[in-house]
């Protein structure tokens, strides 16, 4: 079974914001697998299914962006899975917008959300795919930038970067996370 943790912030006014990239990718890779992710359980909402013909458990942790570590550390304990059962997708500055990048491990950079797993993992040996969102014109601005509502403008390119990662996932199910870093990194 693998998990498949999208990292956002829960609330309505969060919504289409840079910071959701994780939350839009399990949205959208829920949606294309008829999977609901409406549970609440551990701390955020869940949805298990069937993905490229392995069991899936979707996770979009309710505990804000800053706490995401406690949720996924729920679902892993619980079911007693191992990092290499694990895939996190979270949003990236470093990264162009509409550009994935799947890493086999490495630290939490400046992302909150990531540092939260890092730290309740108690290892950076996991796969994650980031999610590109480029950076502000003003470097005083991030926090404007990631939390700020979209335009319209740049809706499409984003959900580019969301479609790819869906895309990416799948081929680590199917493949291994090698054959998908070849393919889309």
């Amino acid at each position: 079974m693998y998990l498949i943790i999208g990292l956002g912030n829960p609330e309505e006014e969060y919504s289409n914001t840079r910071h959701n990239m994780g939350f839009d990718t399990i949205n959208t890779l829920a949606k294309k697998h008829n999977i609901e992710v409406t549970k609440k359980k551990f701390k955020g909402l869940v949805g298990t299914g069937i993905i490229e013909n392995e069991k899936v458990l979707l996770l979009k942790p309710q505990t804000y962006m800053n706490l995401s570590g406690d949720s996924l550390i729920e679902a892993m304990d619980y079911y007693n899975l191992d990092t290499q059962d694990l895939i996190v997708i979270y949003d990236d500055m470093d990264i162009e917008k509409g550009v994935i990048k799947i890493r086999k491990k490495g630290g939490p950079g400046s992302h909150n959300g990531m540092k939260s797993v890092i730290e309740n993992l108690q290892t950076t040996d996991f796969t994650r795919i980031r999610v590109g969102i480029g950076r502000p014109k003003y470097e005083t601005d991030k926090i404007n930038y990631v939390i700020g509502k979209v335009p319209k403008e740049e809706q499409e390119i984003l959900k580019k970067g969301t479609d790819l990662a869906v895309l990416a996932i799948q081929e680590i199910i199917k493949n291994g996370v090698d054959s998908a870093m070849n393919k889309y990194n």
